[in-house]
């Protein structure tokens, strides 16, 4: 049998002062973790003051919202989509390029605005750009509180609806409770 080169240590018997001073140190830290506890822990999200986005629903989703368009046997289909604050009420509005699913051509789109009802289902609560109108949309997006689009449209009824001759850029903005319309500086030929 070979012997240890590291002779052995005084201190590796265990001796009763050995357990006093664990014991002590263990009541310290169980006595100093009584008075250091966390905040009791709630279901409700801590209060922000200066900010209404503190409590703000998530945007709502355009799936299986029943838009105002009539497809016939194709279905609407979600072109385009955007999210925000319209309004100033601190939760976000969805905003919709919607068209039918049409095999040929180019279908009309139409601008819907989404919020949550009462029940928090999603519902239309504004039309911006109806597709009776014919108009198309290119560019889509909401900035600082406005929806903002570029109109595709057609200088008469002569021309194929395959290739708008006008564009129109439109912007409309919450306003005494209505979406309002700016008027564009002109609409010009393509």
């Amino acid at each position: 049998m070979q012997q240890s080169a590291v002779p052995e240590l005084a201190h590796t018997h265990t001796r009763p002062i050995h357990w006093v001073a664990t014991a002590t140190a263990v009541s310290g830290v169980m006595a100093l973790s009584s008075l250091l506890q966390p905040n009791s822990a709630t279901a409700a999200q801590p209060a922000h003051t200066g900010t209404k986005a503190a409590h703000a629903a998530p945007a709502p989703s355009v799936e299986g919202v029943d838009f105002p368009l009539t497809c016939g046997p194709v279905k609407a289909v979600v072109q385009k989509k955007a999210t925000g604050d319209l309004d100033g009420d601190g939760n976000p509005e969805t905003v919709a390029v919607v068209h039918c699913d049409a095999p040929m051509g180019t279908p009309p789109d139409g601008i819907y605005v989404v919020t949550r009802a009462s029940d928090g289902k999603p519902r239309v609560v504004a039309t911006l750009v109806d597709p009776k109108s014919g108009d198309t949309v290119s560019d889509f997006a909401v900035r600082d509180k406005a929806v903002v689009a570029t109109l595709l449209g057609y200088s008469s009824n002569d021309v194929p609806r395959c290739c708008p001759d006008v564009t129109d850029s439109a912007k409309w903005q919450w306003k005494n409770g209505a979406f309002v319309r700016s008027t564009s500086a002109q609409a010009h030929s393509v």
